[in-house]
């Protein structure tokens, strides 16, 4: 009996913080998702990789990359020495990202 409460009591924990079901958590905020997925290389909108290429709007003017189209692609597929995150994100989590990049770059980070 005490095994049975202990393994409801393991179900509803797992339930109510989504690890369950994870369709019914709260989906990250682009923010969130950016924290998580490119801080490593583009915390505060700087680049650690390649100095020039920041995410700030005049970089992304200069380089054809103040768009959501064109951030999204370059989420999705990578380029150069930014990795393809189409295969750990999906394309809402992208979006979201994308449109994350852009509004603290018209916001100067």
């Amino acid at each position: 009996m005490r095994r049975l409460f202990s393994i409801l009591f393991l179900a509803i924990v797992l339930f109510a913080t989504g690890l369950i079901y994870p369709a019914l958590a709260e989906p990250l905020s682009g923010k969130q998702l950016f924290t998580a997925n490119c801080t490593a290389c583009h915390l505060g909108g700087n680049n650690v990789i390649l100095a020039n290429k920041t995410l700030r709007m005049e970089a992304l003017e200069k380089y054809g990359m103040n768009s959501l189209a064109a951030i999204v692609t370059q989420v999705k597929h990578g380029k150069n020495a930014m990795p393809a995150f189409g295969g750990r994100l999906n394309d809402d989590q992208i979006e979201a990202i994308a449109i994350y990049v852009l509004e603290q770059s018209a916001q100067g980070w």
